[in-house]
């Protein structure tokens, strides 16, 4: 590829060639694969883990855990979208042509893209929703950090951004995320709290199983808290004062 050896002291631009340059060799179906992945695949994909964490998470543990991971789950789609308007004025500043334009040789799986390249918007919203599920659940937020790489990979394996876009994006994603974290949980934790005691609302928050295992859990607590006229803790009965005179 001439691109390629032209621009080949560029690390940036040569491995943009070498991922790109697999389209070239790979089954078609497999670049329509990557394409759908790239463009709708994985965001697809990153909501159903964040239904699925949702899921999860409102019918096990402590209604404590559950209020923090909701809330979490409802930072990671606000993170997103914060992270990609905060890219509005860095992507007009830097000003950087799709490779496309700049590169001859590419294989353009994506056809119709515009606008300037870095930093990714694919990306960051990928790596800022997966960022923010891994905040909220750990297993399923490394399940979401992998399907964000994939975001990133497919991105220039279709040959509508560097490398560089890339990395850029999931830099700018996490860095939203984690950055703005403890302010967001602040606001959204009571939010959620408030929600959790609803009667009906609550079931977002906390399954009805699980709503019930809290109630009993409760109840237990208080009755041993209190104790109950005649029992010992353990439930054995305590002696009545004449118990001690019926041998007499």
């Amino acid at each position: 590829m001439a691109g390629l050896a032209i621009d080949g002291s560029n690390p940036d631009v040569s491995l943009l060639y070498d991922i790109n340059g697999l389209a070239g060799s790979a089954p078609g179906w497999f670049d329509r694969g990557m394409e759908f992945a790239g463009e709708y695949g994985i965001m697809i994909g990153l909501v159903l883990v964040t239904l699925w964490c949702w899921w999860s998470v409102r019918r096990r543990g402590a209604a404590e855990d559950s209020v923090a991971a909701v809330a979490g789950l409802l930072w990671a789609p606000l993170a997103a979208g914060v992270a990609l308007l905060i890219n509005i004025p860095i992507r007009e500043f830097v000003g950087r042509d799709r490779p496309f334009v700049d590169h001859t040789g590419l294989d353009v799986l994506v056809a119709g893209k515009g606008g300037f390249s870095f930093v990714s918007d694919h990306s960051t919203m990928a790596m800022a929703l997966a960022a923010g599920i891994f905040v909220a659940h750990r297993r399923f937020g490394l399940v979401a950090i992998g399907l964000a790489l994939v975001a990133g990979f497919s991105r220039i394996y279709v040959g509508v951004h560097y490398p560089t876009d890339v990395i850029g994006g999931f830099a700018l994603g996490t860095a939203v995320v984690l950055l703005l974290a403890p302010l967001a949980m602040a606001l959204l934790t009571p939010l959620v709290s408030a929600v959790c005691r609803s009667r009906r609302a609550g079931l977002l928050v906390r399954s009805r199983a699980a709503r019930d295992a809290d109630r009993a859990e409760a109840a237990e607590a208080a009755a041993a808290a209190s104790g109950t006229p005649g029992t010992r803790p353990l439930g054995i009965p305590e002696p009545r004062p004449d118990d001690n005179n019926l041998a007499a």
